[in-house]
């Protein structure tokens, strides 16, 4: 990649366009710092321009990405995330980047996710979503540390004229920055179609009996509740009220064609920021108390629950596997935390570690990905089982979704506590693990609980 300290946009264009072979092209990354604004103003603007948007906040860490158009695209099938990082390298080799700042997320950004299973038959829910799919923005804003950043992307060509797209720049640039939020009226929900609950149940059961024969020690089985709204979603407003609700959670929305997928998940599945490694074992989960003693009470249940202490050491055991040929300096406590959300709280153990040199954030999310908290153990028979008899297709529901930078920085995070929004309607996913004694009663409470923070934003009750 070229590394450019031109000030002035049109001298970074020329100087791209006077090395390009003619019949190439080539990406030209521009980054300057920009006034405050509102994330979810550019974001509402970005649809007034009737362009595809992208969404990623770490609300623990005031930090997020709105990303609107598509500078470039990686999609792939068959490995799909050796054939997304030979291209992303591809791409980045012959790039241009006048970005003076050392800020994750600023300059050549890509964010998108990938598939549960691309192996599972892809049915027309998912037909808009591919195996793995990453964007570079034409457009992006970055909140990092209370500071603003505006990216510009662009696939320029030798014939380019240098003044015309650094006007073509300027003036989206200040279609989007100077936006106003657009606070759509909230939905309702008018229908609810639970896609063959008891059949779901009996999935369970027949999961345990494959645990009791010991073929596998737990399967992670998800199931699809359909909503019927009385208007079109929109999903700026969906993202609000995310934000206000979910707090220390990875909130994200992704639109492709007329479909969003969109959620707040607390479950980190890997960052990298200058080499340093942060994961995040999320497994064991059980609902919030009516009161400070109730609460109290149902966090100390949990910590001691032999159940979800297992799902969640098997969880851990996983993540130092994956990682331990990759990483160096590994540092994982011996037991977990209860950690708090709004709706739900969750057993967690933080991970620490420093990268291997000449491997990447990609590099981790294979060897990571499904975890058991979403697939199982032993993963290759927890997942057959799932493709074979599990009652939907997940699409990205349960998979990596987030983003990564030219300076090898990145963050993705498990994509639950989501849903597919589709105009009037949506679909929203929930998981729970199975084990040798688990109750499918039981386990169908438990998702009714996971439903519960995408329900409230779309206008179900509390």
């Amino acid at each position: 990649m070229i590394e450019l300290k031109e000030e002035n946009i049109e001298g970074v264009f020329q100087e791209a366009i006077d090395t390009i072979h003619p019949q190439n092209s080539r990406l030209v990354s521009i980054t300057k710092r920009v006034e405050a604004i509102d994330p979810l103003s550019f974001y509402d603007a970005a649809k007034q321009l009737r362009t595809e948007r992208l969404y990623w906040s770490s609300t623990a860490e005031a930090y997020t990405l709105v990303g609107t158009g598509c500078a470039y695209e990686i999609t792939a099938i068959k490995d799909r995330f050796e054939t997304a990082e030979q291209e992303w390298n591809n791409l980045l080799n012959d790039a241009v980047s006048n970005n003076p700042y050392d800020v994750p997320g600023t300059g050549i950004v890509s964010m998108g996710g990938a598939a549960f299973d691309p192996e599972k038959e892809k049915t027309k829910l998912w037909a808009n979503f591919e195996p793995i799919r990453f964007t570079v923005p034409e457009y992006l804003l970055t909140e990092y540390e209370n500071d603003f950043y505006f990216t510009m992307n662009i696939m320029v060509r030798a014939d380019d004229h240098p003044r015309q797209l650094a006007n073509q720049l300027r003036e989206m640039e200040g279609q989007l920055l100077n936006g106003t939020p657009r606070y759509e009226s909230d939905t309702q929900i008018v229908g609810r179609h639970e896609i063959s609950p008891e059949k779901w149940k009996q999935t369970v059961k027949l999961a345990t009996e494959e645990i009791r024969q010991q073929k596998v020690e737990k399967i992670v089985l998800a199931r699809e509740v359909r909503l019927k709204l009385d208007r079109e979603a929109d999903s700026g407003n969906i993202l609000r009220k995310l934000l206000n609700t979910q707090s220390n959670s990875f909130i994200f929305s992704f639109e492709r064609g007329k479909d969003c997928f969109i959620g707040a998940t607390p479950e980190r599945l890997v960052k990298i920021r200058q080499n340093s490694l942060f994961s995040t074992c999320l497994a064991g989960t059980a609902p919030r108390g009516e009161t400070e003693e109730e609460d109290a009470r149902i966090s100390h249940n949990l910590f001691h629950d032999q159940k979800n202490r297992g799902e969640h050491d098997f969880v851990v055991q996983m993540m130092k596997k994956a990682i331990e040929n990759y990483c160096t300096d590994i540092e994982i406590p011996n037991e977990p935390v209860v950690y708090p959300l709004k709706n739900l709280q969750h057993l967690y153990t933080p991970v620490t570690a420093r990268m291997k040199k000449d491997y990447t954030i990609l590099d981790i999310i294979k060897n990571l990905h499904p975890t058991p908290a979403l697939g199982g153990t032993p993963r290759k028979e927890s997942v057959a089982f799932i493709r074979k008899h599990e009652l939907l297709d997940r699409g990205w529901y349960g998979a990596p979704v987030g983003w990564l930078d030219n300076r090898d920085n990145g963050e993705f995070a498990v994509a639950i506590r989501s849903g597919l929004l589709q105009g009037d309607e949506a679909s929203l996913f929930a998981g729970c693990g199975v084990v040798k004694d688990s109750d499918p009663e039981e386990e169908y409470e438990e998702t009714n609980i996971k439903l519960t923070p995408m329900l409230s934003v779309l206008g179900g009750a509390e």
